[in-house]
């Protein structure tokens, strides 16, 4: 994991070389200011877990830099232990309420400073773990569906989070990959640590590198400070790269390098930065296809996919509908304030026999439409706007798909999915209805995406 980071800020110049030549004798990553906006500079360019800050300084005051470093997102705050020459105790009470974690009077000894430093970064850990439990529940809530692919879905991820190896999650737009991303993070042994989320189809192409690696002050039009890239902000957690199939072949050439050494260059910097990153992509594009066409490359391809996990889209689990319908009526009730509704049996069905192209979040939408609309508590299928001529139930894998081998891959996929909830996920059982042996089912399930661990 990476290595505990120390910012001093302090005006003496003997008490900066002093400190830092220590502490990075000791091990630590150390950096050193003269002054609390410099601090304040440093902090919006890269994290720091402590920071020793002393009170009396020119300008902005330690007390005053304290309150802004108090005002900065959780994940991006670093416990502050404040050091002084000469402090009392009123100094010290104010410091504790603003936030600090200790108070140090100097002259400092390195025993005393190293053991504060140790226990501030320990405190740190256990409030960003406690934050990403927290995160970690809710998206264990939102992970909805009693569905044979639901059930294999949970299966697969109780499985693999805990690991370090890098994940691809497959599966079209608004079916939840996101969610799925955050809950590996969060099962991880990295859950303590930073979730950093790019989405590579959003960022403009020629600022995408820059977003990834970062870039030096002057590298390019624009650039008119040092900026801190998603990659390092990553170190020692998760980066999410959502629709990775959307990056430039130039970028996919640099994130092969860094996923291979774990190290990485800014743009416009000639020193290397090396990081300790778990890469989790995400994708709705077939991949493969694109590397046929040439716009994705293999070699990344097989980096990113040592474990795939697929995620179906709602229309392969239709018996879900209601129970997602049902928890978001229930999450936007309470976000708006309204009475509890319900959702008429008609309505359900309507629900049911539709093909939902939008997935997941296009019925959280409806939901969440029909919450604001409608201040009757029974919600009748009148009520439900969509159109009733589409239908969820697809008579022939082809009114889905284009080519044969999509048409066949479907087709097994079904039948296969039927057959695991008529044996009630049991893979003997299902081999058996299958006319299959154990192994070659097995085969073709991790071939199809299809993830069960038997009971």
């Amino acid at each position: 994991m990476k290595s505990t980071r120390v910012l001093v800020v302090d005006d003496e110049l003997g008490i900066r070389e002093s400190l830092t030549g220590v502490l990075q004798d000791e091990g630590y990553t150390c950096d050193a200011v003269d002054s609390g906006e410099k601090c304040l500079e440093e902090l919006a360019r890269q994290t720091y877990d402590v920071v020793l800050l002393d009170v009396w300084l020119k300008g902005m005051d330690g007390l005053e830099t304290l309150a802004r470093i108090q005002e900065l997102p959780l994940a991006e705050r670093p416990e502050v232990v404040i050091i002084s020459g000469h402090g009392t105790i009123e100094t010290a009470v104010r410091a504790t309420k603003l936030g600090a974690f200790d108070f140090l009077e100097k002259p400092l000894t390195i025993d005393k400073v190293t053991v504060v430093i140790n226990n501030a970064v320990q405190q740190r850990r256990l409030e960003l773990e406690l934050h990403h439990l927290r995160g970690t529940t809710d998206a264990k809530l939102r992970i909805i569906g009693e569905s044979v692919p639901m059930k294999a879905l949970r299966q697969q991820l109780a499985l693999m989070s805990n690991t370090n190896g890098r994940v691809l999650i497959f599966g079209e737009s608004g079916v939840g990959k996101e969610l799925i991303a955050h809950a590996i993070h969060a099962a991880s042994a990295r859950a303590g640590e930073a979730f950093v989320e790019v989405n590579c189809a959003a960022i403009p192409e020629e600022l995408i590198e820059s977003e990834l690696f970062g870039h030096r002050k002057g590298s390019f039009a624009g650039a008119m400070e040092d900026k801190q890239g998603k990659l390092h902000k990553a170190d020692g957690g998760t980066l999410f790269l959502d629709e990775v199939g959307d990056m430039s072949l130039k970028t996919q050439a640099k994130v092969l390098r860094a996923l291979d050494e774990q190290r990485f260059e800014p743009v416009g910097a000639s020193e290397s930065i090396q990081v300790d990153v778990r890469v989790v992509a995400s994708t709705n594009k077939n991949l493969e296809e694109e590397i046929e066409r040439g716009n994705f490359r293999e070699d990344l391809f097989y980096r990113l996919n040592v474990i795939p996990f697929y995620v179906p889209p709602l229309r392969e689990r239709i018996e879900d509908v209601r129970l997602l319908a049902d928890y978001f009526l229930r999450e936007f009730t309470t976000a708006y304030g309204r009475k509890p509704k319900e959702l008429a049996e008609e309505a359900l069905r309507a629900l049911e026999e539709y093909p939902w192209p939008g997935n997941v979040r296009e019925l959280r939408n409806l939901m969440e439409r029909i919450v604001i609309m409608n201040p009757q508590v029974r919600i009748e299928a009148r009520r439900i706007p969509l159109d009733r001529s589409r239908r969820a139930v697809f008579d022939r894998p082809m009114d889905r798909f284009g080519s044969l081998q999509e048409v066949r891959e479907a087709a097994e996929r079904d039948y296969i999915l039927k057959k695991l909830e008529e044996a009630k996920g049991n893979i003997t059982r299902t081999a058996e209805l299958l006319g299959l042996e154990r192994s070659h089912l097995y085969r073709k399930m991790k071939a199809l995406g299809i993830a069960l661990k038997e009971n």
